[in-house]
């Protein structure tokens, strides 16, 4: 299947603003006034998911706000002494930072991959904060304890790079070979996604993050157990173990050649008790869901907001 590229033009500008622990890179387009939507990148991916969706929610009224995460294209830490933290509460609470530096105090909130882990939690712990959710594969806020139990042999295959990432040559390898390591990811996580060079080489520009290997290497470490996360995280990580349910209006959705490791729909079905649906996008979509499907992905988060 070949899928029409991303339009040239520029996604930006790039605005930056001071949240939390971060100087935060992200894109603001659409009227000021409109409703709020954050959408939230993958790894490893970046902003340019959103390039195509972000003009379909602007000319339907919304003001859409897309950051780069922390370890990714301009964000930087305010503080050369802060921990380079990848768990997922830190990820999720940089949402809520970044909403309160721009004075949203409600928003529709999207995500896949990554972004959707972190979407997952804004909506689970602070459902004032959220008007609604869209979130690809659905229910993907993790656990410590369950990620010790093994896996059978073919999912834990699935896994192979965060067991690569465990090792000091993992975190050597994908310093050295980031921008293959992607390629390869995206090739695997989307098996029909005909995208080129060009459109992989804007998103590849984000990895190079001075931080973005610590970032993602203590991610993958901290998800095992052989990398600890900061005691002020604690709290909220000791919540989401307990796999909190979300009250807020959701979609989930899911490619139908989708490479990367996910969970099947309705095994987290019941983790949703707020209106609700799931759809399946077809014609070999992949990981990628919002770059390879944007209409799709637009329009349940049009959908998400009437519900």
């Amino acid at each position: 299947m070949t899928v029409p590229e991303a339009p040239a033009t520029a996604f930006g500008p790039i605005r930056q603003v001071d949240a939390g622990d971060l100087d935060v890179g992200y894109v603001d387009a659409g009227p000021p006034d409109g409703p709020a939507v954050v959408l939230l990148q993958g790894w490893p991916y970046d902003i340019h998911s959103y390039a195509e969706v972000t003009p379909l929610l602007t000319a339907a009224g919304y003001r859409v706000i897309v950051p780069h995460l922390r370890g990714f294209g301009t964000t930087r830490f305010l503080s050369e002494e802060t921990f380079r933290n990848g768990e997922q509460a830190a990820l999720a609470l940089d949402v809520i930072s970044l909403m309160d530096a721009l004075e949203i105090e409600r928003t529709i909130v999207a995500g896949f991959d990554w972004g959707a882990r972190s979407a997952d939690i804004v909506a689970a712990l602070w459902p004032e904060r959220c008007k609604g959710l869209v979130s690809v594969s659905g229910y993907l806020i993790g656990s410590r304890e369950a990620n010790r139990k093994p896996l059978p042999p073919s999912a834990e295959l699935a896994w192979w790079y965060q067991f690569y990432f465990a090792t000091e040559r993992g975190r050597a390898g994908y310093e050295q070979y980031r921008h293959d390591f992607a390629k390869l990811i995206w090739h695997t996580a989307s098996p029909t996604w005909m995208f080129d060079d060009a459109t992989f080489d804007r998103s590849a520009a984000a990895f190079d993050n001075p931080d973005h290997v610590d970032i993602v290497i203590h991610n993958y470490r901290w998800r095992i157990g052989v990398a600890d996360g900061e005691p002020k995280y604690d709290d909220l990580e000791v919540r989401l173990a307990l796999g909190p349910l979300i009250t807020v209006p959701t979609i989930t959705l899911e490619g139908d050649a989708n490479g990367a490791p996910h969970p099947e729909a309705a095994s987290y079905r019941e983790k949703f008790t707020g209106s609700y649906s799931h759809r399946v996008i077809t014609g070999g979509i992949g990981h990628n869901l919002p770059q390879e499907a944007p209409q799709a992905f637009a329009d349940a988060i049009i959908e998400v907001d009437g519900y």
